[in-house]
């Protein structure tokens, strides 16, 4: 045992007298006297040979000799990173580092870009509560007592309020101007929207809706169709094809859905389109005159139309994003590719 004490004391002494030159020299200090195949790793080595009433001693002195070597290494280090890092190796005039340009989000893009469309058409945008009452979003648009929407498995009622709802719509916007305002009418409006439905690549339980109104006299469903199609060419691109085909709504009469050709399978088929080439972007027809009726505007003198879209939609059409789920799970790699949208 005193022949490996005293090696013990040489290293400590080695070790106290050693003063490096440089940062590369302090690395291969540390490796020498800790590395694997170090000077430490032979002394423990050792260990395992000395008498077991003789190991409390030894070992206290190699744990010992472990701590000095660690405090000298990070000593020498820090001499050389406040010499690197000194105020006369910096530069004060060198610009900082810059931060990643952020993105706006694809709904955002999208919705700014369909309020931009129809403002060019002297659209202006009305933006109501996203909790509503029983009027606002189906009674005023001319929904039964019965209709389907008002049941529970399509529509998030507050608790302890039945009349009170999450809105499933914006027309419950449309119908708050209609109350306020005489016609002309010629709005938009745009807003997040509740329904209970299943979450799937084609559907979730929020979404963001722009919904259309315009009251005027002598409106026709051939003004419906211009502005629709003004829109499709200005959002998609003159090469799109659309149809509308005949629907029911009940705040409409006569009413439709417009398609266009899937801009993610160009037409041939695919998951988002359930392979049929055509996907439904909107809903329209001829506003009904008892929703005119009921919101205090004459049908006798005046006719209007209106339409609804969703924006993921549009978003997935425009960006050919083929799961609306990734617009909620907030995936920088995914928003990152947004970065130079519109």
């Amino acid at each position: 045992m005193p022949v490996m004490l005293d090696a013990i004391d040489r290293i400590e002494d080695e070790v106290k007298e050693y003063h490096a030159g440089s940062a590369q020299e302090v690395e291969q200090f540390r490796i020498r006297f800790l590395g694997k195949k170090g000077v430490l790793a032979e002394l423990f080595r050792e260990f395992r040979e000395v008498p077991t009433d003789q190991k409390k001693e030894v070992g206290q002195r190699i744990n010992e000799l472990k701590h000095l070597i660690s405090s000298r290494v990070d000593e020498m280090l820090a001499v050389f990173s406040t010499e690197t890092e000194s105020e006369e190796s910096r530069d004060l005039t060198l610009p900082g580092p810059t931060l990643p340009a952020g993105a706006r989000h694809p709904v955002s893009i999208v919705r700014n870009h369909i309020i931009e469309i129809f403002s060019r058409q002297g659209f202006t945008v009305s933006e109501g509560p996203e909790i509503e009452d029983d009027w606002h979003v189906f009674s005023a648009l001319n929904f039964p007592p019965d209709h389907p929407a008002r049941d529970m498995q399509d529509t998030f009622f507050i608790s302890r309020a039945p009349d009170i709802l999450l809105r499933t719509h914006t027309s419950s916007v449309q119908v708050r101007v209609m109350e306020k305002q005489k016609p002309p009418i010629r709005t938009i409006s745009p807003g997040r929207v509740f329904r209970n439905e299943a979450i799937s690549a084609r559907a979730h339980c929020i979404f963001h809706q722009v919904e259309g109104l315009f009251i005027d006299e002598d409106v026709s469903f051939a003004d419906l169709k211009q502005i629709l199609l003004y829109f499709v060419n200005e959002m998609f691109g003159r090469d799109v094809s659309v149809r509308l085909r005949p629907s029911y709504f009940p705040f409409t009469e006569p009413s439709a859905e417009m398609d266009i050709s899937c801009r993610i399978c160009g037409g041939k088929g695919c998951n988002v389109c359930k392979y049929t080439g055509w996907l439904e972007i909107l809903g329209c027809g001829m506003v009904d005159p008892n929703v005119l009726s009921s919101t205090g505007i004459d049908p006798r003198k005046y006719t209007g139309y209106a339409f609804g879209m969703g924006i993921e939609r549009v978003a997935m059409l425009k960006y050919q994003v083929r799961d609306l789920r990734l617009y909620f799970e907030n995936d920088v790699r995914f928003l990152e590719q947004f970065r130079a949208a519109y």
